[in-house]
């Protein structure tokens, strides 16, 4: 099954009168909120959902977004009308992290069929609805560990001896710059590979299959072989883990991400182009 779908096959699907359930997941790093924005147009039926506070845990152990206790994330879930037995289709405004997020969280915990709206809500062409939606609640139970995880031994150790990529911007990674985080650099070992490149230039939409598994092969990816990302806190790094599976490939979040390595100042950092 694939997990994204185009706005043209999400709007046929909506007429014929099978609707999956909707979740707008509008969301920045910094702000400002993504509900007003929500409120004031979105998709006919959708929910919203905060990322902050029902995709994430509070900051702290874990890093800057860790993952949410599980009987949180199913209430959650439920308030929204998700079930287990009924597609769901996720959209932020158009840079796909959030939305992957949300992808990501929910086929970890289970769900089978879940699918986030290529281009998000810029890709849309159809009529929006304002003010709020309160859906039925759903019935989804949280079952998680379907998708894989790593935790910062996990990381460094597959940085070793397999794959791991870091999804966030070069400059990033080689140590340049450092915006949020204590400590510039990257993991030892971990490849630059910013999920910005997997989009087509100047829009949210991914790049083809096709040209995303040429991409993720020349940085080393194969279907036999242990892939892992990180970025800054477990957001960008499932738009990276999307990305992958379009061209066919599997990989495990460091959901912690560099947030959490940088935590703890007995953790080394590398710097420079090189993987170190």
């Amino acid at each position: 099954m694939t997990p994204i779908t185009s706005a043209s096959a999400l709007a046929r699907e909506l007429s014929e009168g099978r609707p999956p359930v909707l979740l707008d997941v509008r969301w920045q790093l910094g702000g400002p909120p993504g509900r007003p924005e929500y409120e004031k147009g979105h998709l006919p039926g959708a929910a919203y959902v905060d990322l902050e506070t029902e995709l994430a845990a509070p900051p702290g152990d874990g890093g800057r977004h860790p993952l949410p206790d599980a009987a949180h994330f199913e209430a959650s879930m439920r308030r929204v009308g998700v079930s287990d037995r009924r597609p769901v289709v996720v959209y932020d405004g158009g840079q796909g992290w959030a939305a992957a997020r949300a992808w990501w969280l929910l086929r970890w915990a289970g769900h089978g069929d879940v699918r986030v709206l290529d281009g998000g809500l810029a890709a849309w062409h159809g009529p929006l609805e304002s003010g709020d939606v309160v859906p039925e609640p759903g019935d989804f139970t949280a079952r998680p560990g379907a998708l894989p995880l790593l935790d910062a031994d996990g990381a460094a150790e597959l940085a070793r001896r397999g794959l791991l990529l870091d999804a966030r911007a070069a400059e990033r990674y080689r140590g340049e710059v450092e915006p949020i985080d204590p400590v510039a650099g990257h993991i030892p070992g971990a490849v630059s590979a910013p999920t910005a490149e997997n989009v087509a230039e100047g829009s949210g939409v991914l790049r083809s299959a096709d040209e995303l598994r040429a991409r993720f092969s020349a940085l080393g990816v194969t279907r036999e072989g242990e892939v892992g990302v990180y970025c800054g806190s477990g957001v960008s790094a499932a738009h990276e883990i999307l990305a992958l599976a379009v061209a066919g490939f599997d990989a495990a979040l460091y959901a912690g991400s560099w947030s959490d390595w940088t935590a703890d100042p007995g953790r080394p950092a590398a710097t420079g182009a090189d993987p170190g």
